[in-house]
């Protein structure tokens, strides 16, 4: 039985780990080397690094920064944020990313996730989507909104049906975040984590929403994810990686201990 992951995830603006609450209101959370030196040490399974303000600001991401962290984590390290063409992807895995997260450039270039799946392989080919639930005049109708540039801009694609065409496309997995929940601590979108885990034959991360334990047992409980992606609860220290893990065990969810 695959063990299911805990990845912590640095939000990294101008340098800083920084987060925030439904994508605003950012505020620092410290050096991103030392934290992430801190959950490889906790024996985090993943870590994310996301440069949030890449893309809208039509940059590439922080090679530099990411090559400093590389050397120190032994974990598998996903990078995202300003990824335009293959060569960007090619020089975030020179740099020591394991995997690339895709997310804006994804939507306007789709041809670029089969494009880099065919040429450095799917397992390392990300693509993140950023989900917010839409209004309906049918209440019983529920559907989201896939968002670019950080979550300033919307696209009009339906995340469920973008779901599954980046999954025949060659993405290797899927990192959904919840829009609404991101940052409220209030739990995982079960509802929209649910309904893209199923519909996909490829690795799900969960990602928007943690703020107690069971929250996660929650999230891997009732939907098919296979990671949860976690922030503030593990950024201010209210949680280690290693107590949502024996959590988890304690409720016979299968982790690596």
């Amino acid at each position: 039985m695959l063990t299911k992951r805990i990845i912590p995830c640095l939000d990294i603006k101008e340098g800083r780990v920084v987060k925030g609450v439904k994508f605003v209101g950012l505020k620092d959370a410290g050096d991103p080397i030392e934290v992430a030196k801190a959950y490889d040490f906790q024996q985090a399974d993943e870590l994310v690094f996301l440069d949030i303000t890449a893309s809208f600001e039509a940059r590439k991401t922080l090679i530099d920064l990411v090559e400093k962290i590389a050397q120190n984590i032994y974990m598998p390290f996903t990078v995202g944020g300003g990824i335009r063409d293959i060569n960007d992807i090619r020089d975030l895995l020179n740099a020591g990313a394991d995997k690339v997260s895709i997310n804006t450039a994804a939507v306007k270039f789709p041809e670029l996730v089969s494009d880099a799946a065919k040429k450095f392989g799917s397992q390392c080919i990300v693509v993140a989507i950023d989900a917010k639930k839409t209004t309906s005049i049918y209440p019983s109708i529920v559907n989201w909104e896939v968002y670019i540039h950080g979550g300033r801009t919307p696209t009009g694609l339906d995340a469920l049906d973008w779901s599954k065409n980046v999954a025949e496309l060659g993405a290797g997995e899927i990192l959904l975040t919840s829009m609404d929940f991101d940052g409220t601590k209030d739990g995982y979108d079960i509802a929209l984590t649910k309904a893209v885990s199923e519909a996909v034959n490829i690795p799900v991360i969960a990602s928007g929403g943690a703020g107690k334990l069971e929250d996660f047992y929650s999230c891997f409980s009732q939907t098919q994810a296979q990671a949860c992606l976690a922030a503030s609860i593990f950024h201010y220290q209210e949680f280690t990686v290693k107590q949502v893990k024996d959590y988890l065990a304690g409720k016979k969810i299968p982790v690596r201990i």
